[in-house]
């Protein structure tokens, strides 16, 4: 029994010490043409869905503009209400 496990234990031992990473030049190669791979995947826009988008997102923030704004007088006019400062 101590002699199988000693066969296992040489066995495990005698195997190559190929643990050498790639060239880095090679890594960069690999990792860009993934990238490549990985781009040809997306569904791009049509500029007719970009133009819609962008639309909505300019008029979410003139909404959420105009909503600061007058949050901002409604409470400056209270504080010059509770302070009773004049406004100007």
């Amino acid at each position: 029994m101590a002699a199988d496990t000693k066969a296992a234990v040489k066995k495990s031992a005698k195997k190559p010490a190929n643990n050498k990473k790639p060239n880095v030049f090679k890594r960069l190669w690999k990792y860009l043409l993934a990238c490549k791979g990985e781009l040809k995947k997306i569904t791009w826009p049509t500029p007719k869905q970009t133009t819609k988008n962008f639309t909505i997102v300019l008029v979410v923030i003139i909404i959420m503009g105009l909503f600061i704004f007058a949050l901002d007088r409604g409470l400056f006019a209270l504080l010059g209400l509770v302070m009773g400062i004049s406004q100007t």
